[in-house]
């Protein structure tokens, strides 16, 4: 291949391994350590951190994470529950601040930027080539995939000129900026809507000057009304899927399990499955048609159950799609008062009462009369009608900027393998 070189990482990069923490060592605040679980092909989850004391760091052969540094995963599975998952994820840590690795999590740090550049080489390690290349040199150990040092050094890779490699490097990051904008943005709009909400409904701001009374809710406003939500107006169900799973099926209409309820706009489309046209065509209960209120339903450890939320529509994740028996469709026929119920059900009210009722079964998992016994401020309350009004605007922006966001990263990962093989090439203008 013209003026490009083969390499083995080993003469590329050196790689620092993380550190094996006792779980007596962690605590509540500290210096945040970056686990396996925290690792996503090309992305990097903070949001569910655990910590350390820098006592605890001390005589052990701890290093704070570089911005540059490209994290693998040395332990996970070899090709079942899908990329999300197997051994050998890659991604560019890109953070500032301090952090530590835990152990089975590694480090790729570039030794000479003059031959390589670290943004390229993140793209190149996250493709198809490498992350198969990973999983197949894998050794299975206690039912999980490993993958040793030796094995990413003798990694073959060729590499093409460092002006282009950051030519590449800047048009692919170009799209992940844009959906790491989008992400902002709707955390962003995300917050405002849940400050206004604390504003109004939890510390009753506008209601400041009037009578309270008692509640089952505590102290509230004496002219917000209140009912359970067995005696409004609604829609609550689940679908299902085929008796003997879907496994084999790779394509049709996509299936949503309670895995993929985690928040506003967090689908993760590596999990998703599907079930066919003809079955989804005989489904009678269970189609997304979009600002419901989405319910975790079932799931998770024994006698430990964390409800979430999530809201589709727009196209996002998909311009149809059917839930399974795992999820709660809530449906009151009034977007706004969907989006209200978004941000009521993460109330410590409503998240108390569901995590006390989902941890009694045995498998961990709420029911309908559990919902339909939440008592929630009416939709006829002018207040809640102000709040959907002002917040169904910015839902609307967050599932156009994720559907956005899925297409930019459908482009990258198109454009991937046809830059890093030289299908398409570039030259080296742009320096």
């Amino acid at each position: 291949m013209e003026e490009w070189k083969e390499y083995s990482l080993g003469q590329l990069i050196e790689l620092k391994n993380g550190v094996a923490f006792k779980s007596s060592e962690f605590v509540n605040e500290g210096i945040p350590v970056i686990k396996i679980k925290n690792v996503k092909p090309n992305r990097i989850l903070l949001d569910d951190l655990s910590f350390v004391s820098i006592k605890s760091s001390k005589n052990k052969k701890c290093f704070f994470l570089l911005p540059t540094d490209i994290l693998i995963t040395m332990t996970g599975n070899r090709k079942d529950g899908g990329p999300d998952s197997w051994v050998g994820k890659v991604s560019l840590f890109n953070r500032e601040g301090q952090y530590f690795l835990n152990q089975r999590v590694s480090a790729i740090r570039v030794i000479d930027n003059t031959v390589v550049d670290y943004k390229y080489l993140a793209y190149l390690l996250s493709g198809w080539d490498a992350q198969l290349y990973f999983v197949n040199h894998s050794n299975s150990s206690g039912g999980q995939a490993n993958i040793s040092p030796d094995v990413v050094y003798s990694y073959l890779v060729n590499l093409p000129t460092i002006h282009i490699q950051r030519r590449i490097a800047s048009i692919l990051s170009s799209l992940d900026d844009k959906i790491e904008v989008n992400r902002r943005i709707n955390e962003n709009l995300e917050a405002q809507a849940q400050a206004l909400f604390k504003s109004w409904f939890v510390d009753f701001e506008p209601f400041r000057d009037g009578e309270f009374v008692e509640s089952e809710l505590g102290m509230i406003p004496k002219e917000l009304q209140t009912a359970y939500i067995s005696e409004l107006p609604h829609i609550l169900e689940t679908g299902r899927r085929p008796k003997g799973g879907v496994g084999e099926i790779t394509k049709g209409i996509p299936s949503v399990g309670a895995e993929h309820v985690k928040g506003m706009g967090n689908y993760d489309y590596s999990k998703t499955k599907y079930i066919s046209e003809e079955y989804a065509s005989s489904l009678k209960a269970g189609k997304v048609n979009g600002y419901e209120l989405l319910i975790y339903k079932d799931g998770g450890k024994p006698g430990y159950f964390i409800p979430n939320y999530s809201i589709f529509g727009e196209g996002y994740p998909f311009d149809e799609c059917y839930l399974n028996e795992h999820v709660f469709k809530l449906d009151f026929n009034n977007r706004g008062y969907n989006a209200f119920c978004y941000f009521y059900f993460r109330t410590d009210y409503v998240m108390n009462y569901l995590n006390a009722q989902g941890g009694k079964a045995a498998i961990p998992g709420i029911n309908r009369q559990d919902i339909e016994n939440i008592l929630i401020f009416s939709p006829e309350n002018e207040m809640v009608k102000q709040f959907g009004d002002i917040v169904l605007p910015l839902i609307k922006q967050m599932l156009f900027n994720c559907k956005e966001s899925r297409r930019l990263a459908t482009l990258r990962d198109t454009l991937l393998p046809k830059l890093m093989s030289g299908e398409l090439q570039v030259n080296e203008t742009d320096r």
